[in-house]
């Protein structure tokens, strides 16, 4: 064998050409067990040992005319397990799992912390909707791939397991789907404290704007003396609701609608979580998929009459998404990865593709406006109140029980109304 240069310590550099066998020169199910092992080796070695595994499988990784990588069944299994995220030939970051090790990682590195709170796995294909939608939209994306991988430590943590339903046709068939659910993006410090937190799905690049944003927030917030950085989160945040309020006033200004009303109440009034109503229209494009199984479960919730719930009626939510219609063009990484998870369904033709492509970006950038108006200014709000933001753990407890109306207290998920009856034995619980 002809050895190479890697810029790796000579130990990796072992580990990666003790498993640099052909898969042609072995059988499926010694191929299988060498990259188990392999992975097993390169896991513990971080970010650094994914890198190691990419160069040495390079042959490998293959890509057809439009520059899509295609790899081999096994590989994309190896990958998966080694990245600690499902389809991660796509987007190839390496996600830790334990928040010790992220943060030791951090302080080591210097870089800010990015940790997805979901529910589900993000290594298992079946995780919450949102989260789906970030493993195609957002982290293959080149430019978003390339700031996570160069100035972030990754990591995901499941809040509870995501709620599943089979529907069984009779026949053979069988269509799987999750139902409810959400998830959120935290920025910490290397200490663990939480800095801002993006909630829901954004726009690609809605997202890499407050990746940046978040981490400009992180240095500047390090750098200071401990007496003074509560003060400056409490400035930031309150910059950056600021912000988002005169966004919102001139986005309805553009659509002939004056003296819109604040996006969250003052100070004052703010000890009431947000209604029912607003926070069931989040999350635009999860609810499109989820809605078909939803809709025999969920009762008509109480329609909220104050000025917010009236002015952004659906119309005019539509029409304030089209504004910001560029920020959510997928790129071609992301385009080929929807073609290849598409590719095995029996009612897609190719042909179909660029619609939807399309309609999945139109309900992305809904699922953007929505979720920075709605969700982030309520988020931003609390840190300049100190309301339970200081530890990730509770912060992430308040999100979920108040902004995405799925509070841990409820074992159902808001699935199985006390005062509902379903005609079925046990209500059909089992």
């Amino acid at each position: 064998m002809k050895f190479r240069t890697l810029k790796y310590p000579f130990a990796l550099m072992l580990v990666s050409f003790s498993f640099l066998q052909t898969a042609d020169a072995q059988t499926p199910v010694a191929n299988i067990s060498q990259l188990s092992q392999e992975v097993s080796v390169l896991r513990k070695q971080g970010p650094t040992g994914l890198q190691v595994f990419l160069k040495s499988h390079t042959n490998m990784l293959n890509t057809d005319s439009s520059g899509a990588v295609i790899p081999s069944a096994a590989l994309r299994i190896a990958l998966d397990e080694l990245c600690q995220q499902r389809d991660c030939y796509a987007s190839r970051l390496y996600w830790y799992t334990d928040i010790e090790q992220a943060k030791a990682a951090a302080r080591t590195s210097g870089k800010p912390i990015l940790s997805l709170r979901l529910l589900g796995r993000l290594d298992q294909d079946l995780s919450c909707a949102n989260s789906r939608f970030f493993r195609v939209a957002l982290y293959p994306n080149v430019e978003i791939s390339k700031l996570l991988q160069d100035r972030f430590v990754l990591h995901w943590q499941s809040v509870r397991p995501v709620p599943k339903v089979t529907i069984d046709f009779g026949d053979g068939r069988k269509l799987e789907r999750t139902i409810t659910g959400n998830s959120i993006h935290y920025i910490l410090d290397a200490s663990g404290r939480p800095i801002d937190a993006i909630p829901g799905l954004y726009s690609p690049k809605a997202f890499l704007r407050q990746l940046q944003q978040a981490e400009i927030a992180v240095k500047n917030y390090s750098k200071l003396t401990p007496s003074d950085r509560e003060s400056y989160l409490r400035k930031y945040h309150s910059d950056r609701l600021n912000s988002i309020q005169a966004q919102w006033v001139a986005d309805l200004s553009r659509l002939g609608i004056q003296s819109p009303p604040k996006l969250v109440e003052t100070p004052n009034n703010s000890s009431q979580p947000p209604t029912a109503e607003i926070a069931s229209s989040l999350a635009v494009s999860k609810m499109i998929v989820e809605r078909p199984m939803l809709s025999a479960l969920q009762s008509d919730a109480e329609r909220n009459q104050n000025a917010l719930a009236k002015i952004t009626d659906q119309e005019v939510w539509n029409k304030i998404a089209q504004l910001y219609a560029a920020d959510v063009k997928l790129d071609q990484n992301s385009i080929s990865l929807i073609k290849a998870k598409k590719s095995q369904s029996a009612n897609t033709e190719e042909d179909n593709l660029p619609i939807i492509v399309k309609k999945f970006e139109a309900t992305m950038a809904l699922d953007t406006v929505r979720n920075e108006y709605m969700l982030h200014s309520q988020i931003h709000q609390w840190f300049m109140q100190g309301k339970q933001t200081s530890s990730v753990e509770t912060l992430n407890e308040q999100v979920y029980a108040q902004l995405f109306l799925t509070p841990s207290s409820d074992p159902w998920l808001g699935l199985f109304p006390s005062d509902s009856y379903s005609a079925i034995d046990n209500d059909g619980i089992r």
